[in-house]
């Protein structure tokens, strides 16, 4: 008896970024390793990303993220469940796109209502209260960075990786400030970074499609400390092997904590200044807002603490290792499985 089939809603783009898609295929490599049936709804944007990263995925063609457009690419899909990865639908477009089907939801923000039988919200401060109104009574609620979709690379080079934190030096730097590298920000702060860095080696994380990549190309030919990585999918051995990231507050964050990665993180949405701030105060990142006026200056008094002091390092890898082991993706398709064959009973 095959598994059930799965469609995927999920947003991409060059002002949301690839982190919707991304985190969606680790949901659906999961359900697939547990027997499921996956394929995505996907504009442009997101079929580019799932090129790169999920060659293997099936799509359905849609004209554009909006959505009318995934509306209108669902109509007449055959499938039995639904994920949905899109901060810009309403709980009548889910409606619309599930017609009864079980769906599942995938959320940061809890400021909108949804119509989803379970709801993924990573957040580390988010409560149940917080959903109070927004989801139908029925609905379950999968709160926190235990339930953190993060690919399976990143569990399994864990115990390595928190082996070896602690050192006394900064010998790597990893950038990684998102694949659509919103506003061409990587190149604002590699500006910043390398004078900086002394003779650490410089890894930079970019998509293909990213603004800086034509100007971090010419620099990188100038400055043998800098490799840069186009749309890799071995994330997960860059990040054991940095000493310090710079990264994105979106949920790559959640990668860099299950390895332990001291990190210094850039607020680059509206949506991410919860989490990120709730990392703050547990201490498990330094945290910066490319929005603020003073954003430059509280760079580099942040860069320069990471770099220059050890116990900092220690501490902060400590702490963002509590937060989150890398084994949500299998907790939540074992929910939602249990979810929907409940429903075909």
């Amino acid at each position: 008896m095959s598994g059930p089939s799965i469609l995927f809603v999920a947003d991409a783009g060059p002002t949301v970024g690839g982190g919707h898609v991304m985190r969606s295929l680790t949901l659906a490599q999961a359900l697939e390793a547990a027997g499921a049936d996956c394929r995505f709804a996907a504009a442009p944007a997101a079929a580019a990303l799932l090129a790169d990263f999920g060659p293997e995925t099936e799509l359905v063609a849609a004209a554009s993220t909006s959505p009318q457009d995934l509306t209108q690419a669902v109509a007449g899909q055959r499938f039995d469940a639904v994920v949905f990865d899109h901060y810009g639908l309403s709980a009548s477009d889910h409606e619309a796109m599930a017609k009864g089907r079980v769906a599942l939801a995938i959320d940061d923000l809890a400021d909108r209502a949804l119509m989803a039988d379970l709801v993924l919200d990573s957040g580390p401060a988010r409560r149940a209260q917080d959903y109070d109104g927004l989801v139908p009574e029925t609905a379950r609620l999968l709160l926190g960075p235990h339930y953190a979709p993060v690919r399976p690379a990143f569990a399994e080079l864990r115990d390595g990786a928190l082996g070896r934190r602690g050192g006394e030096g900064v010998g790597r730097v990893l950038v990684s400030l998102g694949l659509t590298d919103v506003g061409g920000v990587t190149e604002r702060v590699l500006e910043r970074l390398r004078p900086k860095i002394g003779s650490a080696g410089l890894d930079v994380v970019l998509g293909a499609e990213a603004p800086s990549l034509a100007a971090l190309t010419r620099i990188a030919r100038r400055d043998d400390r800098m490799a840069l990585h186009v749309a890799i999918p071995d994330m997960a051995w860059l990040c054991a092997n940095a000493d310090i990231a710079v990264g994105a507050a979106g949920s790559s964050a959640w990668e860099r904590c299950v390895l332990g990665l001291p990190s210094l993180m850039v607020i680059l949405a509206d949506n991410q200044r919860e989490a990120a701030q709730a990392l703050a105060e547990r201490e498990a990142a330094l945290v910066v807002d490319a929005a603020d006026p003073g954003f430059d200056a509280a760079f580099d008094l942040a860069l320069m603490r990471l770099l220059t002091d050890p116990g900092l390092r220690r501490r902060l890898s400590a702490a963002s290792a509590e937060v989150c082991d890398g084994l949500g993706a299998p907790r939540v398709a074992e929910a939602f499985l249990k979810l929907i064959a409940a429903r075909k009973g």
